[in-house]
């Protein structure tokens, strides 16, 4: 619709707003405002629908789409200046585009929840200023972290000498502070990454600028905060899920003001407002943890790539096992690559040793080498790690006498057996039931748990190890606030214990009492339809194994598998990590996956599996007629076809060119939008998505 005279002269706001519609909406000023004053970036109340929402003004305009008479006048404006500094709000914008999310929700989603509410009132610059950070050394926002691992953190974090490749690292990047530049800094678990990230932080906090530093985990902040704490003389401020929105709110304003110098958190922080941002890094660039998959769905390092571009600054990506797309970038200079080869100081790599469970017996998934070799370790007064990628006590509760499974009502799912709440839990949409005495089907009283978890596994170890500390650390014993530095202080606390735990416990933690590592359970990422399954394999494998021997105690990894002769799992343990990646990367070239296709899913759900399936077929028909460059697969169900109710189809779309595939999305986009709004089908749109099946 063209735009619609407005013969009263009065000025028009056009305003983005929190819905999912991929348009701008226009509102009458407040009455008595200076129109003058408004600038692009602020923050207005505007009523929609039945209720108040807050926008942000994008532009003032003469005419609308919308008839004068229809226009509804804005409630208040609640800013004098804009709310997000220039680069931020080119990256929403930038975001909103580029994943095919209303601008309106990207800007939402860039605020912290205390600006996004209808009743707050955010102190108008010069009026009243936000909350100070308390301290260089201890600042706002920051979670306590337990003495003794504070004291073993301050430790770990006094300064040692860099090895030759490290001082190149950090060469590179400290010769480039000033401009874009992206760097793989890829080293081997225990390489002193961390180091070299310190070490270029002192460069930037030196130039009076900012750094923000992400991490894929919650858990993991504490323990980078401590070890930058005993570092730098400057205010740093976490900001992650964890904190309350007033904690967000406070840190927020810290970075906008200039005031925090080192920002560290979750993907979400890659939205922080800076004063003079000079560095970031995403440290573990490979976690899936990056990619926010629900809602707005965006991955936080392609976005921190993005606005260091913007703001014309490098960026360190890094890892011990980079993604593919990373390595990919590297290997066509995109990206400038980095390799730490060796372990800092005197550390070692680990002995790899596989176990053949076809071979032995095993008890509660302890194989009799694995337990002899758990014996030696703790009778040396060393700390065992043992991972196990499954929680709860067993994965299926089972009948012996007619093979009944206790499954989901809501999804294609079996109810996990937990023996400490004594329930049945979906861990898919969280449905909880008593676990009952007899079987649903022929009403005997022969169910049985089926299978091991972190929780039976303690269970056994209690019995074999009944003198030995035990500390689980998985979802279930972590859900308590502060309860996961509880556990981490308790490792620290215990020179001798056996560490149980899902991947929680792999990610990025350093504990040096660990000399062995035992993978429980190294089969579940061999055999899998999602063509990133064996990449997302090697790179737990490796991440689980570079806990072991971190210090100067030699470390042994004990691989427990029943097709101990895989290919795959053959090279990551006797060529490294690299020759595992470039077999894969040359897979994926042949069979034109990503990186050298570029992906996105339409995913629809409905109460009836027909509606989602009809709904893709009509999308498919209409993709037939728009680009001979782009294939549409399906619509195929995914691994998990029923969820929380929901029946879901996926549609794939493959371009071998990300503008091809852009092109598309906004033509398919476009037909889509038209349609009645009353339709059973709910649908959403994945750019790049990280889950395929």
């Amino acid at each position: 619709m063209g735009l619609l005279s407005n013969m009263t002269g009065e000025q028009i706001l056009r305003i983005a707003l929190p819905t999912p519609l991929r348009r701008l909406f226009d509102y009458l000023p407040p009455q008595g405002i200076e129109i003058s004053a408004l600038k692009p970036g602020i923050r207005v109340l505007v009523p929609f629908q039945s209720r108040m929402l807050v926008g942000v003004l994008i532009g003032v305009e003469k005419n609308s789409s919308v008839p004068y008479g229809k226009l509804k006048r804005a409630e208040s404006i609640l800013d004098e200046a804009p709310i997000l500094p220039d680069d931020l709000y080119k990256i929403c914008h930038w975001a909103a585009e580029y994943y095919h999310y209303a601008l309106g929700e990207v800007l939402h989603a860039a605020l912290p929840a205390f600006l996004r509410k209808a009743s707050a009132s955010l102190p108008i610059e010069g009026r009243r200023e936000p909350r100070k950070v308390k301290s260089a050394s201890t600042g706002m926002c920051v979670p306590e972290i337990g003495k003794e691992a504070l004291a073993f953190l301050k430790n770990a974090g006094a300064v040692l000498a860099l090895n030759s490749h490290q001082q190149n690292a950090l060469d590179k990047i400290t010769d480039s502070l000033n401009q874009f530049q992206t760097y793989l800094l890829d080293g081997v678990t225990g390489s002193g990454k961390t180091e070299v990230y310190l070490r270029s932080i002192e460069k930037i906090l030196e130039q009076q600028k900012q750094v923000l530093v992400l991490v894929p985990e919650i858990s993991l902040t504490p323990q980078t905060i401590a070890r930058f704490r005993d570092r730098f003389n400057a205010p740093i401020v976490a900001l992650h899920s964890g904190l309350t929105e007033k904690q967000r709110y406070t840190g927020w304003c810290a970075a906008k003001s200039g005031e925090a110098k080192i920002i560290i958190g979750t993907r979400s922080a890659i939205f922080t407002p800076f004063a003079a941002l000079g560095l970031i890094i995403v440290d573990e660039e490979h976690d899936q943890s990056f990619k926010q998959q629900d809602r707005f769905r965006y991955h936080a390092r392609d976005v921190a790539i993005m606005r260091a571009h913007y703001l014309q600054i490098p960026i360190v990506l890094g890892s011990a096992t980079p993604s593919l797309e990373s390595l990919s970038n590297a290997l066509k200079k995109r990206y400038e690559h980095l390799i730490l080869p060796d372990r800092a100081g005197n550390a070692v790599m680990p002995n790899y040793e596989i176990i053949d469970t076809r071979q032995v017996n095993v008890d509660e998934s302890l194989s009799p080498r694995l337990m002899e070799t758990m014996r030696q370790h703790l009778n040396d007064g060393n700390q065992v790690m043992l991972f196990l990628n499954r929680r709860g006590f067993a994965p299926v509760l089972y009948c012996t006498q007619c093979a009944w499974i206790a499954e989901c009502k809501r999804c294609d799912a079996r109810m996990v057996y937990h023996q400490t709440f004594k329930r049945l839990q979906c861990h898919h949409c969280d449905a909880r039931l008593a676990i009952p005495t007899r079987c649903a089907k022929c009403n005997n009283e022969t169910l049985a748990p089926i299978g091991v978890g972190t929780q039976r596994l303690e269970q056994a170890l209690e019995k074999y190890f009944p003198d030995v500390p035990i500390i689980r650390v998985d979802r279930d014993s972590t859900k308590r606030k502060g309860a996961m530095q509880e556990l981490l202080d308790q490792i620290h606390q215990q020179p001798r214990a056996i560490l149980l735990g899902t991947q929680m416990l792999a990610k990025g933690h350093h504990f040096p009492n660990v000399t062995l590592v035992g993978i429980v359970d190294a089969d579940a990422g061999l055999f899998s339809a999602d063509f990133r399954a064996a990449e997302q394999m090697g790179q737990l494998l490796l991440q689980v194994s570079g806990r072991a021997g971190r210090e100067e105690k030699r470390g042994s990894v004990l691989i427990q598998t029943q097709h101990p002769e895989n290919p795959l799992l053959t090279m990551l343990l006797n060529q490294g990590y690299h020759a595992f990646a470039q077999s894969l990367l040359s897979e994926r070239q042949q069979s034109v996956l990503p990186p050298y296709s570029y992906f996105a899913i339409f995913r629809a759900e409905a109460h009836s599996n027909d509606k989602a399936t009809e709904f893709l077929r009509m999308l498919k028909e209409w993709c037939g007629n728009i680009s001979s460059n782009v294939n549409v697969f399906g619509p195929v169900p995914p691994l998990l076809a029923k969820k929380k109710g929901m029946h879901a189809q996926h549609l794939l779309i493959k371009a071998d060119r990300r503008s091809a595939l852009q092109q598309f999305l906004q033509t398919i986009l476009t037909k889509l939008e038209a349609l009645p709004k009353n339709q059973p089908v709910k649908w959403i749109l994945d750019v790049d998505p990280m889950e395929t099946v």
